[in-house]
């Protein structure tokens, strides 16, 4: 059953539309990676689905909620309490961490569950330090910020998205800010949540990791979806764009 449906949406900045009529759809515990070069939209997308950006048309449907719908080629969004249910389902992982600098780790991951979803603080500090210990980082919770490493604070990002236990987990691009050493640490964690049976969709640059955890792989172009398909299906491609991105890809 789908728990994520989107349908015809299309996004424009001043003139330049960089969504065009994309639609897909993801099941419960589906894993799903979007790629794509720079400026594709893959990005945009993700900011959409979690109303980081507004459609200029189109539908969103989450866990049976929906959104955002167009009434006579205009976007309607749904009212603070349906926008609210919707984000207790969701969590997002951001590209450059985004963590309240002024707090230490457990009230990184604490603020959310405790201020906007009234869990008690000493349940939601129980959940905290339990995601800390599961993600390697039990011995940080007092430390702020400035004190972690980018791997570190990548995983106080997922261990912050995960408090809530939404029903989907976005990643952008959760890598694209570490070196080398530091985004192998950030995949392991991420293949390690496979095993929640949780959807997932991940906006990623790591082709090999994505070929690895996905049930689908999604490539976007120029704000189209070009391919939506299994991973070995990608990768065996006939389309000629596909081919030539993932060629620049092993060249570089």
């Amino acid at each position: 059953m789908s728990i994520l449906e989107v349908k015809n949406l299309e996004k424009s900045f001043d003139k330049l539309q960089v969504l065009k009529d994309i639609s897909l759809s993801a099941d419960n515990g589906e894993i799903i990676s979007i790629i794509g070069s720079s400026g594709s939209g893959k990005s945009t997308l993700l900011r959409c689905l979690n109303r980081l950006e507004t459609v200029d048309s189109g539908e969103i449907i989450v866990d049976g909620d929906t959104m955002v719908s167009t009434v006579n080629g205009k976007s309607i969004y749904a009212g603070e309490d349906i926008l609210k249910k919707i984000r207790m389902k969701t969590g997002l992982v951001f590209q450059n961490f985004n963590l309240f600098p002024h707090y230490d780790v457990l009230r990184n991951i604490t603020e959310a569950p405790v201020f906007a979803a009234g869990i008690p603080k000493d349940e939601a500090e129980k959940t905290a330090y339990g995601l800390l210990e599961q993600l390697g980082l039990k011995d940080k919770a007092k430390a702020y910020p400035y004190q972690l490493s980018g791997g570190q604070s990548q995983r106080v990002s997922i261990a912050r998205a995960l408090a809530l236990k939404p029903k989907i987990l976005f990643f952008d691009e959760p890598t694209s800010a570490l070196d080398p050493e530091l985004t192998g640490e950030v995949l392991k964690v991420i293949r390690s949540l496979t095993s929640l049976n949780m959807t997932m969709i991940i906006v990623t640059h790591e082709m090999d990791f994505a070929r690895e955890i996905s049930d689908r792989m999604i490539f976007m172009d120029q704000g189209v979806i070009v391919e939506d398909t299994t991973p070995a299906d990608l990768f065996n491609s006939d389309n000629e764009r596909t081919k030539a991105f993932l060629g620049k890809f092993h060249e570089s």
